[in-house]
């Protein structure tokens, strides 16, 4: 009988280890997680910025033949549904 509750009480004690140690994982995990996340609202921010230098850029170039724009429209049209 004693050492059932010998084994019961290692038992909750490692159960309450397993909880303290998963507490930790999930705190370090949020921290993580914020980071990408601020990380990842910086690099959208920083493709628009180079998006909008390169459709400056475009701009200055002298009109295209139609068929040509066209294909770039589209193309711009694909990279943006990508992103």
């Amino acid at each position: 009988m004693i050492s059932e509750f010998h084994q019961l009480s290692e038992k909750i004690g490692q159960l309450a280890e397993l909880t303290h140690a998963l507490r930790r994982e999930n705190a370090e995990l949020r921290l993580r997680v914020t980071g990408l996340q601020s990380e990842n609202e910086e690099l959208k921010q920083r493709i628009g910025e180079a998006h909008q230098r390169v459709a400056a850029l475009l701009e200055k170039f002298p009109a295209l033949p139609e068929a040509v724009s066209q294909e770039v429209s589209q193309k711009s049209s694909q990279d943006q549904e990508l992103t």
